[in-house]
């Protein structure tokens, strides 16, 4: 008899996964932006989730945790930042356990590096 064993992904590398989802896909939580970032000149929402879905400037410097849940990018000639935070499915706490996607809502939020 032959079993398949489920492999363990280490806790970091599980909460990476579900934020590339969201970030690459724009499923699996809610992508926003700030006032800032919708009034540039030339803002274009599917110029900015490109973007995202592109990103891969993770290092340890925007990563020391490995969860690839912030980043900055270049859109209209600015400077932006971004930031996945993890909230209990109501959106009033933190999340208990962002690791699970059954408890957690994710919230992707887009800011002008002077929002930060």
């Amino acid at each position: 008899m032959s079993a398949v064993a489920a492999i363990a992904v280490p806790r970091a590398e599980a909460i990476a996964m579900i934020n590339d989802q969201l970030r690459k896909t724009g499923t699996g939580g809610t992508i926003v932006v700030t006032r800032g970032v919708a009034s540039l000149s030339g803002f274009d929402r599917t110029a900015l989730l490109a973007a995202l879905a592109a990103y891969d400037g993770f290092d340890a410097e925007n990563d020391p945790h490995g969860e690839r849940d912030f980043g900055d990018l270049t859109l209209c000639g600015t400077d932006l930042f971004w930031k996945i935070d993890y909230y209990d499915p109501g959106l009033k706490f933190g999340s208990d356990d962002p690791a699970d996607a059954n408890v957690t809502t994710r919230v992707l939020t887009v800011m002008l590096t002077s929002e930060w």
